[in-house]
């Protein structure tokens, strides 16, 4: 699948250290700096993060040829970029945190630049996706009028999120969804942009543009609501997001617009997209965000889910937090195992299932089972409030998975016994405890899936 990417890049970076004291000049804190680290953001943020799923990717941009753009092409490492004169200096922003809070953030170079080149190849590029991201950051990319048609076009063919800017061009026509978060929808419909409404604010301000921009849905971002989706026809639906404390929520939009486009792009209608892609907004700031994101050392190796179980696993023991794990095939949710897993979650900060991928469940149940694929396994795990990530695995057995994760509590059901879980040595080598749970009879997969045999 030809993954492109179209708008705007900057380079973002992060100044990162502890704050113990106040300046003797001023009653300001002094950050003692531990790490500089930049990063691509923009419309370069949503191509690291289709790259980071093992996605090949097209970013197509403008770029200057100052030292801001090398560091940019550093950092979108990975990424096939085709990119034409930007015509101005490279928009960079710079946020210094101590610990996990911001202090401030300088932006340099970020004013209305000239309109940028737009070359044949990059438009050969677009003719060509069979998916494409408009991540538009208001710099004029999405203003060139060739662009434009080409973009046109593509969307009469191929699935094309457009996530807007209030300082850019307006969607073309026909796009599958744009993805405005509330302010911007507010603002974009001539509300003041406050955030403030709700969710009839967002759906007045979707019902305006969706006329205005004649896309075929429009998507408003709600932060820890959700999401609002407005078809063309068909009722509005919200999509409630699961809860996430999280201090930075830089790159949750990217994030979702990322998910979103590979989502409708595989086929998945409109409504179960929005869905995954709440769900991979959300996952994305539990397991840390953007700091987490830089933390990788290369390309992802494994599923997404996996690898947001992993990074929100680290980010908890980083902080001084108990990561709790339990494990299984999870066929057929019931009520002894959400019992099982909020038992669990109330002994730590996060809790990860370590979960049977479908050939590891049939090589141990036989070639009847899995009855639910590990998909929506996984999802299914993941809509429960008390799970904070589910780490998949192909062996019979967990303890690879767990030597990856290194959970400090390892939790199994009651009806175990010491004997029957080899793991627990395991789990002691890097000083973590396995404990057991309450264990309910007469609630088994064996047994549901009898009756609805039955049933059936």
């Amino acid at each position: 699948m030809r993954i492109v990417v179209v708008g705007d890049v900057l380079l973002d970076t992060d100044i990162t250290g502890s704050a113990q004291r106040l300046s003797p000049d001023a009653p300001v804190p002094v950050v003692d700096v531990d790490s500089i680290r930049k990063r691509a953001g923009g419309a370069g943020l949503v191509a690291r993060l289709l790259a980071r799923d093992g996605h090949a990717v097209r970013l197509v941009t403008a770029l200057s040829d100052d030292g801001a753009a090398a560091d940019l092409r550093a950092a979108l490492s990975g990424v096939d970029v085709v990119a034409g004169a930007s015509g101005a200096p490279t928009p960079v922003k710079t946020r210094i945190r101590a610990g996990a809070q911001a202090v401030v953030r300088f932006d340099e170079a970020c004013g209305p630049p000239p309109a940028p080149d737009v070359t044949d190849e990059m438009l050969s590029v677009l003719f060509a996706a069979d998916a494409v991201v408009v991540a538009d950051y208001g710099r004029g990319l999405t203003a060139d009028p060739r662009l434009r048609d080409v973009l046109e076009t593509v969307a009469a063919r191929a699935p094309v999120v457009w996530d807007p800017h209030p300082a850019g061009s307006d969607p073309v026509p026909g796009v599958a969804a744009v993805t405005p978060n509330l302010p911007e929808a507010l603002r974009s419909a001539g509300g003041t942009g406050s955030g403030t409404g709700g969710i009839p604010a967002a759906l007045h301000a979707a019902e305006q543009l969706l006329d205005r921009w004649q896309s075929r849905a429009v998507v408003v971002t709600l932060g820890a609501l959700g999401a609002l989706v407005l078809p063309a026809a068909g009722l509005p639906q919200v999509i409630p997001a699961p809860e996430v404390h999280a201090g930075d929520t830089c790159g949750a939009g990217d994030r979702f617009s990322a998910t979103l486009i590979l989502a409708l792009a595989r086929g998945t209608a409109l409504e179960p997209a929005a869905e995954q892609a709440v769900q991979a907004a959300a996952g994305f700031l539990a397991a840390g965000g953007v700091a987490a994101l830089q933390r990788e050392k290369g390309p992802a190796q494994l599923r997404s889910s996996s690898l947001d179980a992993l990074a929100a696993a680290k980010a908890v023991q980083e902080r001084g937090g108990t990561v709790v794990a339990t494990g299984g095939c999870f066929d057929l949710l019931h009520a002894g195992h959400a019992r099982t897993l909020s038992a669990a979650r109330r002994l730590g900060d996060c809790l990860i299932v370590v979960l049977n991928s479908d050939s590891s469940v049939r090589r141990l149940k036989g070639e009847q089972r899995p009855i639910i694929g590990q998909e929506d396994r996984t999802e299914l795990l993941l809509s429960l409030g008390c799970v904070d990530g589910v780490l998949v695995f192909e062996e019979d057995t967990p303890e690879a998975a767990l030597d990856r994760l290194r959970p400090d509590i390892w939790v199994k059901g009651g009806d175990y016994r010491e004997d029957q879980l080899p793991e627990a040595r395991l789990i002691k080598a890097w000083g973590g405890e396995t404990v057991t749970v309450p264990y309910h009879p007469a609630r088994s997969t064996t047994a549901l899936a009898s009756a609805l045999a039955r049933v059936g």
